[in-house]
């Protein structure tokens, strides 16, 4: 069998589970943000495949196949053709046609039943497959984790109403937490945000690592969110705020030649971040176009804008940096010294932060080129309250801050799994419509959920448990074999036939198992078989066949048990059954 393990460290693997699938031979790297799965890697790749297949199926989903080549126009209909422009893969045929290469398959989907489905009789639905997608990611990382090219469960459900999609969004909900169960994955589950994908409600199952996203838990567990989703409590203004306002301190306008940024500010006026009055300004469309407009945000300068937060407060422009001749145009002054003094009669919207709000006053930009102004003062200096202000937690949480009086944590995970409502987004774009007990023609309702297969092996082995310094210690229900069965001194006659005895017993009893009958050194078989990360381990050797006996041990044993030789095979099946039983979830 081919298991290349290698004792190097592989110099451009960046996390754990990266590390240990190129040293215990299950990818090799093809180019960037692409692998080859060898033998073990995909044995385990197809087991994570077999149990979201039953699952998915106990749960009523249909499996199709869909093409990965896909017509451009079907993007260009949804306008996902921009939204998706920086990862989509293009694809041109000898007739000079564009198609791109599926990152995703919500246009496919819907198309597909926009021609099959036309009445409330046919529905619910929910079509699902398991295939390859691609994005063209600018810097591929992580490994599987975050690759160009990978494998995604992708299942779509089509409902007549609102609460049909409840419904069928709740099934692949409870599906997935059985899914990730059986897989052996340690999970959480949190808001998010919907993103490309779009839709109202959407959650993810993230498996807490080392690295990833960041994901903002109450200290209790009872609400957990993405980064991007993360609510705060509002910063109320303290005692020192209130005096500070009361005492009404006038602006005072500062020369800052040449400091733009808040560190540099700081520095140059002996202030903190946390006195910054950070004011940016954003663009909807493009400039000189009649939809185009503008927005101001105000942040403190040790907070960072929330891009999802100020869409919502925006009410769901899809906003940019404004570029420099904008910022001009709107302050009057170069890039770096925009305050919020007289901006609200030039924008659409002036959103301000919470944190904003309640400062008793701050540094900001004076709209003027090289010069800041202390004592600006939230109310007085610029509005809290108007047709286009609005005050709203636009701002990443940090350390410190609260949600409903619970002190937030920070921590990072992996996405694994994602299900969202996407409602009548696509359906009423692509013409996906039935006809209602009345006759009427209305927009089928759609949920799509999405689980990263690769992602599964990779977070298997970078979740806590998941690895020790030796190796992988893989969950039974998708390592590459259950049991192995390590002969020492194979061509030794007694070791030979009881290694094989044993080996082939297990077969026959149904269990998945490796027989290592290598020519080679102990430690070197040893070591391998932690490295790989096999649950369970039998060692025949000379000196113990003498006695009668062999080791058992689990891979996450330090030591092994001594085992009667003629009971080696009924332990080996109780510890495989016991180590299943831990995972398995029926529901």
């Amino acid at each position: 069998m081919l298991i290349p393990t290698v004792k190097e460290v592989p110099a451009e693997a960046e996390i754990v589970s990266h590390r240990l699938m190129i040293r215990a031979g299950f990818v090799r790297k093809l180019a960037s943000g692409t692998y080859t799965y060898l033998p073990l890697g995909y044995r385990s790749l197809l087991k994570i495949i077999a149990i979201v297949r039953q699952e998915m199926n106990a749960a009523g989903a249909q499996e199709i196949l869909m093409p990965i080549l896909q017509p451009i126009e079907l993007w260009q209909q949804t306008g996902r053709d921009v939204v998706y422009k920086d990862i989509l893969c293009h694809v041109k045929d000898r007739h000079g046609r564009d198609n791109v290469l599926a990152p995703t398959a919500e246009e496919v989907v819907t198309a597909l039943v926009a021609t099959e489905v036309s009445s409330y009789k046919q529905l619910p639905i929910n079509l699902y497959q398991i295939h390859d997608k691609f994005r063209d990611e600018f810097r591929p990382q992580y490994g599987v984790v975050r690759s160009r090219e990978f494998i995604m469960k992708d299942a779509y459900s089509f409902d007549a109403t609102i609460e049909g999609l409840n419904e069928s969004y709740r099934k692949m909900y409870d599906a997935y937490c059985r899914i990730f169960n059986r897989c052996g994955l340690k999970y959480v589950v949190d808001q998010a945000e919907s993103g490309a994908i779009g839709g109202t409600d959407t959650e993810e199952f993230m498996v807490p690592a080392a690295v990833g996203d960041v994901l903002v838990m109450t200290e209790d567990g009872s609400y957990a969110a993405n980064i991007e989703k993360a609510e705060v409590d509002p910063l109320k203004p303290t005692d020192a705020d209130r005096q500070t306002r009361a005492a009404g301190p006038p602006m005072q306008e500062v020369h800052t030649p040449n400091v733009g940024s808040i560190e540099a500010v700081c520095k140059f006026l002996g202030t903190q971040p946390g006195d910054m009055i950070k004011t940016l300004v954003y663009s909807a469309g493009l400039p000189g176009e009649a939809d185009h407009k503008v927005v101001v945000a105000m942040v403190r300068g040790d907070h960072e804008v929330n891009p999802a937060k100020l869409s919502h407060a925006t009410d769901g422009l899809e906003l940019e940096l404004a570029g420099e001749g904008t910022i001009q145009a709107i302050t009057g002054a170069a890039v770096g010294f925009a305050g919020p003094m007289g901006l609200a009669a030039k924008v659409h919207k002036m959103i301000i932060d919470h944190a904003v709000a309640a400062m008793g006053a701050g540094v900001a930009g004076a709209n003027k080129t090289d010069y800041h102004v202390r004592n600006v003062v939230p109310g007085r200096d610029f509005p809290l309250e108007g047709a286009a202000v609005v005050v709203a937690d636009i701002r990443n949480a940090v350390e410190g801050d609260t949600y409903r009086g619970k002190s937030l944590k920070f921590s990072t995970g992996i996405e694994v799994g994602h299900v969202f409502k996407l409602g009548a987004k696509y359906s009423q774009k692509l013409g996906a419509t039935f006809l209602d007990e009345k006759g009427v023609q209305k927009p089928c309702i759609m949920g799509c959920y999405g689980i990263g297969i690769n992602r599964i092996l990779a977070c298997a082995i970078e979740m806590e448990g998941g690895h020790d310094a030796n190796g992988c210690i893989l969950p039974v229900s998708i390592a590459p074999f259950e049991i192995e069965v390590v002969a020492i001194n194979y061509e030794k006659p007694d070791v030979k036939r009881e290694a094989e005895r044993i080996y082939a017993e297990l077969l026959a009893a149904g269990a998945d198992v490796l027989l290592d009958d290598r020519d080679e050194r102990a430690g070197v078989k040893f070591k391998d078989a932690d490295l790989i990360g096999i649950p369970l381990r039998i060692v025949v050797g000379e000196k113990n066949i003498k006695q009668g006996q062999v080791e058992v041990k689990r891979r996450a044993d330090e030591k092994p048990a001594l085992v009667p030789a003629a009971e080696a095979v009924a332990e080996a099946l109780k510890i495989v059954q016991e180590l299943k039983a831990a995972t398995e979830v029926r529901g």
